[in-house]
């Protein structure tokens, strides 16, 4: 499943307890990313799935569920 494969991403890269990350997370207010946080992230997904997020995508990721909409819609 899409969630756990980026939940687990995101974990690793936020330092953040897996049991707060949900679908309705919203990475800056939730999960405390800052901008440099978001781009790591980004470059993090895009290993572990292997796609290429363009930019005006990756600025469009406020919840959890937007990623993993984004990388379904990929796959």
């Amino acid at each position: 499943m899409t969630f756990e494969k980026v939940k687990e991403v995101i974990v690793e890269n936020l330092n953040v307890d897996g049991n707060s990350v949900t679908l309705e997370s919203q990475l800056k207010q939730d999960l405390g990313a800052d901008s440099l946080d978001a781009v790591e992230l980004v470059i993090a997904l895009e290993d572990a799935f292997g796609i290429k997020v363009e930019d005006d995508a990756a600025a469009k990721f406020v919840a959890v569920k937007d990623i993993v909409a984004y990388i379904d819609s990929k796959n």
